[in-house]
């Protein structure tokens, strides 16, 4: 009897090789949670965002809520150029108009709220136009006055700061043709000569207050309203021509002769402590 053969066992298939995945397409990420760090953080504040000098349209609100003008970047970040523009640029002229709008349909509250807004830019504007600092406040009144019978035909189809200059600039003008065809008796330089002692000369920059009345004074009335206008109370060169009521270019070239005689006038000073200072 043959010995038994032991039987060996045949061997496994191999497991077949699963398929390759498919590429995952790009910008999507792989299932499962997303992990912390995976992306870096939006490290711009809150809030709606708030162009920077690209051109973006006027009225937006930065973070802290204020009103944002194009070019600048909020309260973090430099100012444009409308920055310098002096505290009447600034102001909300939207909210200004708005005032004067609601004024004219007999809102006594809005009617407040557009005189105080705007009084103080009307009073500089007639004392550097009309040279009469003494007068300025009956100047001013006189505005006011027109404006407030005026209101209700006024319909905003421009800025009502603008609007306002406009009738500051009637009433000078009226004031100087009245006094041009007043007779003059014989102690008005007498009286004026006093009035203008009478003033404190004694307060800090008075003197150079009084300076800058005198070169005004000397100016062309056309080249002094556009240098007041845009160098003194911070308007743009647009809204100063619709003030005049002459074109953009023409606002320019009065400014820069201003400009010149201006310079010319105080080169010519002597200076304090000079041979022949008095």
């Amino acid at each position: 009897m043959k010995p038994a053969v032991p039987v060996r066992p045949e061997p496994a298939p191999p497991a077949p090789t699963p398929p390759a995945p498919a590429p995952r397409p790009a910008g999507l990420r792989p299932p499962g949670p997303r992990q912390r760090g995976a992306h870096p953080a939006d490290t711009r504040p809150p809030g709606p965002r708030v162009p920077d000098a690209s051109g973006a349209p006027p009225g937006l609100r930065g973070p802290d809520g204020s009103r944002v003008q194009p070019g600048s970047r909020g309260p973090d970040g430099p100012r444009s150029s409308d920055s310098s523009r002096g505290p009447a640029a600034r102001r909300n002229d939207g909210q200004i108009t708005d005032w004067a709008l609601a004024a004219g349909g007999g809102d006594r509250e809005a009617a407040d709220r557009f005189v105080r807004a705007t009084y103080e830019d009307v009073r500089r504007f007639v004392t550097y136009l009309s040279s009469d600092a003494p007068g300025a406040d009956d100047l001013a009144q006189e505005t006011y006055l027109r404006a407030m019978s005026g209101l209700a035909r006024f319909a905003g189809r421009s800025c009502a700061r603008t609007w306002l200059m406009s009738i500051a600039r009637r009433v000078v003008i009226d004031r100087h043709r009245a006094a041009a065809v007043r007779p003059r008796t014989a102690d008005t330089a007498d009286w004026q000569t006093a009035a203008e002692r009478a003033q404190p000369r004694h307060l800090p920059g008075f003197e150079e207050y009084a300076a800058v009345l005198d070169a005004l004074r000397r100016l062309d009335p056309a080249r002094r309203q556009a240098f007041v206008l845009t160098q003194l109370l911070g308007a743009s060169y647009a809204e100063a021509a619709a003030t005049a009521g002459c074109p953009v270019g023409t606002v320019r070239s009065r400014v820069a002769r201003a400009r010149r005689e201006l310079a010319g006038q105080w080169r010519a000073e002597p200076e304090e402590g000079a041979p022949g200072a008095g």
